[in-house]
């Protein structure tokens, strides 16, 4: 029986990275005077490196016209993230960001049902308050049983780190809860964990093998994706 909704972020709730952190991350490059750009497809490469610091570093890491010394490069990073984190929030607060369809809707139809909801992110917590006042309105912490970050999982996605905190705050087992998730990461990390896991592929990912996902679809309109379609695929997994 499912008993919990484990929300992912960044590309499941909102096409975040392409409309949100791509730009947030262009407008820091300005700021901090250096000529980078990352570009539609470009970031798309980037996103095989989990976590917007991490890919930042990576990125860092292959270009020549840099100092070396991984210290000074950590200290750059860590000055542009930062700048990136507050235009990301400008930009949410702009409205530039909106929940991909059925996100609400289903979001609310667990509540009425008396499903636990809950979010695992490796995004980072500052980004997650940024965004869901926007999304699910001034009280958006009542929609949530656990709210899992960056800043409590370290290890990013596919590590399963961030989905066995959320079971744990949860009180739950694997096998009463789905994830939702929009990246292979996404996915091997819950299945990792031994949580099910239907993928809406976010824009970067449409083409992706989702095989071990329960489900695949375009958006959770499509079909649509309900809290009884959601107990199918669980009773599927568990008791094939």
């Amino acid at each position: 029986m499912l008993k919990a909704l484990i929300w992912d972020v960044d590309g499941t709730l909102a096409e975040t990275e392409r409309d949100g952190h791509r730009l947030a991350f262009n407008q820091a490059f300005a700021e901090c005077g250096l000529p980078w750009h990352w570009g539609v497809a470009e970031y798309g490469g980037l996103l095989r490196v989990a976590g917007g610091f991490e890919r930042l570093l990576a990125y860092m890491d292959e270009r020549t016209d840099l100092a070396a010394g991984s210290d000074a490069r950590r200290r750059l990073a860590g000055e542009i993230h930062r700048s990136k984190n507050r235009h990301y929030a400008n930009l949410v607060a702009q409205g530039a960001l909106v929940a991909r369809p059925g996100v609400m809707r289903l979001l609310g139809e667990c509540r009425e049902q008396g499903i636990a909801q809950a979010v695992a992110t490796t995004t980072s917590r500052s980004n997650v308050e940024a965004l869901f006042p926007h999304l699910f309105g001034a009280s958006w912490q009542s929609l949530f049983a656990a709210v899992v970050c960056a800043e409590d999982a370290p290890r990013k996605k596919p590590d399963p780190q961030v989905y066995r905190l959320a079971l744990e705050r949860l009180g739950c087992t694997p096998a009463t809860v789905i994830a939702i998730e929009d990246s292979p990461a996404g996915l091997a990390a819950a299945r990792a964990a031994g949580v099910a896991c239907l993928v809406t592929p976010s824009s970067y990912f449409a083409a992706a093998n989702f095989s071990a996902a329960v489900g695949v679809c375009r958006d959770l309109d499509a079909g649509p994706v309900d809290v009884a379609a959601l107990q199918a695929s669980l009773a599927r997994t568990w008791d094939p």
